[in-house]
């Protein structure tokens, strides 16, 4: 099956997919942090290839309810509509079978709801990060190895957060921050790989 993981720089989902057989290519704007098919530019100048699948992360930076308090302003300037534009443009591809993933946020109002929303320590990630999945074609994933929910600290405002991501700034904070859980991209790939 050819298997194009859209906006994605880490290689985790592509990777996942070529182990069970696939000709899977990720791309993003950003270069590959592994090795690997990876076509460093705009998905959609490669979205009509003829791919039987896609499995999609957009930028949620303007989507996601955790900035809500800059929607005013990206409503605004436009940067929140193109943030839907595109995710529209991915929901609406000519591809069979489609996965779109994003945390919660406006594409629940603006679109529709998700249909599954899933969690890492369903996948053996001692850790929580709620992830909505927008599915097209494919069944809802089915949780592979649950395990405890993993630590949270408290933030100086109050606010509880999982320990993961309590990490001190740096350049590449906001890549760790969104990469795939590895358990996750290989529920992806076994599930849905095998989905004919």
């Amino acid at each position: 099956m050819r298997v194009l993981v859209a906006c994605e720089y880490s290689g985790a989902v592509r990777d996942a997919f070529i182990a069970q057989g696939h000709d899977a290519v990720s791309c993003d704007l950003l270069p590959t942090d592994v090795p690997g098919p990876h076509h460093e530019g705009s998905v959609l100048d490669i979205i009509n290839d003829g791919w039987d699948m896609m499995i999609a992360f957009p930028p949620c930076t303007h989507l996601a309810v955790s900035g809500a308090r800059w929607f005013a302003a990206k409503r605004a300037d436009g940067r929140q509509q193109q943030g839907i534009d595109f995710f529209m443009e991915l929901a609406n591809a000519n591809i069979p079978k489609i996965a779109i993933e994003n945390p919660v946020g406006i594409m629940s109002t603006e679109w529709r709801k998700p249909d599954q929303i899933i969690q890492p320590w369903q996948f053996g990630h001692e850790a929580t990060k709620t992830t909505c999945l927008w599915l097209k074609g494919l069944p809802q994933l089915t949780p592979a190895n649950i395990v405890g929910k993993g630590e949270r600290y408290i933030t100086k405002s109050g606010r509880s957060l999982p320990k993961w991501y309590n990490l001190p700034p740096s350049e590449d904070r906001w890549k760790v921050r969104s990469k795939t859980f590895q358990g996750i991209a290989d529920a992806m790939a076994q599930q849905w790989g095998g989905q004919s």
